[in-house]
């Protein structure tokens, strides 16, 4: 079971170690010899190059704004939901669930449009509060249904004995539930900033310039003349080395939120 482990972890990487790969070689051997790593001139001129015309701080700016922003906005609207939905059972909950899990499946390009006309309206497109709202709510039925999960695992004894103590609804939920969750709501806040960091449909779509995030910055290395793939490469590395290192860091608090409750 290890070396089988091992093996679709090898196979899994491949893809990246690719990609890093590429970003170190020159545009020529990138594209005539993709699989060759003898016979090739390794450089970093193609991360000097993406470094200096674009501008790749404020696009990651915009990324850890828009995602940390929306995913904490999401925490904020989907705790109080999810909570009333798992201990204020009504006969259409389950049916509420399933809805709001049904918004996820509806492919993006069906309400584009009319997303893009209500921004252009609201002089909202190309905006961080725009793209913000957007990722907020593309989001939301994933925070709602995990929170949702994470607080049914809470024994309801705990709820029923500061219901006795005097805690009203609001003083319940803040006080018991929240602390009680939080291996569950520090795994949804990184999966939720994961999800918008990688957000590439709406971003593309939405933004250009002044809210665009490090998805636009990769997507600037796609030219009508074609494709250069060894900067390309090395601008895919820049783009997802922070989400990379935050889940090698956040490893830990991931697996323990996604595993809450699983036993008793």
């Amino acid at each position: 079971m290890t070396v089988l482990a091992w093996g679709l972890g090898l196979v899994m990487f491949s893809p990246i170690l690719w990609m890093i790969l590429t970003s170190f070689k020159t545009e020529l051997d990138a594209f005539s010899n993709p699989l060759n790593l003898l016979s090739v001139h390794w450089t970093i001129d193609n991360y000097l190059q993406v470094r200096e015309r674009s501008d790749y701080l404020g696009f990651a700016l915009n990324s850890v704004l828009l995602s940390v922003g929306s995913t904490i906005a999401g925490l904020l609207i989907g705790s109080p939901a999810a909570w009333a939905m798992a201990f204020q059972l009504g006969k259409r909950t389950k049916y509420l669930l399933l809805f709001i899990l049904s918004t996820k499946m509806m492919p993006g390009v069906g309400v584009l449009i009319p997303v893009y006309l209500l921004l252009r309206d609201a002089g909202l497109l190309d905006a961080h509060l725009g793209l913000g709202l957007v990722l907020f709510m593309i989001n939301l039925p994933v925070i709602i249904w995990l929170l949702y999960s994470y607080f049914k695992e809470i024994p309801p004894e705990i709820l029923e004995l500061s219901r006795i103590d005097g805690l009203s609804p609001w003083r319940e939920f803040v006080y018991v539930v929240v602390p009680l969750a939080i291996p569950g709501t520090t795994a949804t806040l990184l999966l939720g900033i994961i999800l918008a960091w990688n957000e590439s449909f709406w971003t593309l779509n939405l933004t250009s310039s002044s809210a665009a995030p490090l998805t636009v910055f990769i997507a600037s290395y796609s030219k009508p003349e074609g494709l250069f793939w060894a900067k390309l490469s090395a601008a895919s590395i820049l783009a997802t080395a922070p989400i990379l290192i935050l889940g090698w860091f956040s490893q830990r608090q991931l697996v323990r939120g996604l595993t809450f409750g699983a036993l008793d």
